[in-house]
């Protein structure tokens, strides 16, 4: 099959949606299908890639986001659609792009929306007052227009439920299990930010004020004033960025900006003592199951999915400062073989191959369960992202439009 995967919202960096797309692409074509991906970005491009097609629509950058993108030109989007005619359409973006389920539907194309996040939740971060009757209308229309909802969490999946959403399904993300590994553990990286006797803690994250950056930097205040001896390397880049380097300014807080490359994200995530997750509205938390697997322990946002991520391998604790801090405490109080051993065995749990199996489940594109009389494709040929001028050759055909 044809799968055509649209998502909003995905930087140019490294990011928790950027992995899904691409780890979940990479078991669409191992398992015989092709997968296209289009995507925002600063420039239009079409690429073979190891995660099947990726096609790069120019859009304009939301103000004040990090570096996000929306696609908002449906005409063209539409177009591009229709040329690519795909079997199935996997959406990441309930919001301006779920209007393409009503495509989907016109054109007989079964739909799956994938809702990465809590509505209601991040309406609360916005301020938004009424915040579960607006969820709940949104939801409600969302589900009329795919055939499928994949929530990655019982937590995402909470929002649906309560309004008895038929199409529901859920299927937790996955982590790569050797690319963050505990022997990712590098002394050199762990000199460079902590002395020795002193307790390393990380924060790996886009620095915006859905993920609560400042709470990891007041959680050192808090640990510094108890005399506990902790440092803070924040891995991240973003709008935050200033408001929080000025917050920190008396702390012992060393920002990395964005890290470029996964083996140096795992070295420093394998290299901490404990990673913070303080996020409120986190659905899943990639980079807490990837320390996880690194066999660091996290203390996370008692408000989010991630306690059931991380279970008895880390802490949930209330959104303070203080609650972190007694987190942290809590966590190296455990003997240090037993709390990195207790990591790995829980993100073990979290594999790459399940989460593709149970996302192609919901397509119907499993052998067990695809269509009969599905289309035979020929082998991916790159097409143009949009139409040619007429009279132009088609560079992988030779063909004229």
């Amino acid at each position: 099959m044809r799968i055509v995967r649209l998502a909003n919202f995905v930087t140019t960096h490294s990011g928790g949606l950027r992995t899904a797309l691409r780890n979940l692409g990479e078991g669409y074509q191992r398992a015989g299908h092709e997968a296209v991906l289009i995507v925002p970005g600063r420039e239009r491009s079409d690429k073979m890639t190891s995660q099947g097609r990726v096609i790069t629509l120019p859009s304009a950058p939301l103000p004040r986001t990090g570096g996000y993108r929306v696609m908002t030109g449906r005409r063209e989007l539409t177009q591009l659609l229709d040329e690519l005619e795909p079997d199935r359409l996997e959406v990441s973006d309930r919001t301006s792009l779920r209007w393409t389920g009503g495509w989907a539907r016109n054109r007989g194309v079964a739909s799956v929306m994938v809702s990465h996040e809590s509505l209601a939740g991040l309406l609360g971060v916005w301020g938004v007052p009424k915040r579960d009757a607006v969820a709940d209308k949104f939801n409600l229309r969302t589900a009329e227009f795919f055939d499928q909802i994949i929530c990655t969490t019982s937590f995402a999946a909470a929002e649906f439920r309560r309004l008895g959403v038929p199409n529901l399904t859920e299927v937790p993300l996955g982590v790569d299990l050797d690319e963050f590994h505990p022997g990712r553990r590098d002394e050199s990286v762990r000199e460079r930010y902590a002395r020795e006797g002193e307790l390393l803690i990380a924060f790996a994250s886009r620095l915006s004020g859905q993920k609560r950056p400042e709470l990891a930097v007041d959680t050192i205040g808090v640990l510094r004033n108890d005399k506990v001896p902790a440092v803070l390397a924040v891995a991240g880049d973003g709008v935050r960025r200033a408001a929080l380097a000025y917050r920190a300014a008396r702390l012992p807080v060393r920002f990395t900006g964005h890290i470029a490359g996964r083996p140096a994200v795992a070295a420093l995530l394998a290299s901490a003592d404990v990673v913070l997750a303080p996020g409120p509205v986190e659905t899943f938390g990639m980079t807490a199951l990837e320390a996880l697997a690194c066999g660091t322990p996290v203390v996370v946002n008692e408000s989010s999915a991630l306690p059931e991520v991380v279970g008895d391998a880390g802490v949930a604790v209330p959104g303070t400062a203080e609650g972190f801090a007694a987190g942290v405490r809590n966590l190296m109080e455990r003997p240090e073989p037993e709390r990195r051993a207790a990591a790995r065995a829980r993100a073990e749990r979290f594999g790459w191959p399940q989460a593709v199996d149970g996302f192609l489940r919901a397509h119907g594109a499993l052998p067990e369960v695809a269509v009969a009389g599905a289309r035979q494709r020929p082998g991916a040929v790159l097409r143009p992202a949009v139409p040619r001028p007429a009279g132009t050759p088609d560079a992988a055909t030779g063909w004229f439009g």
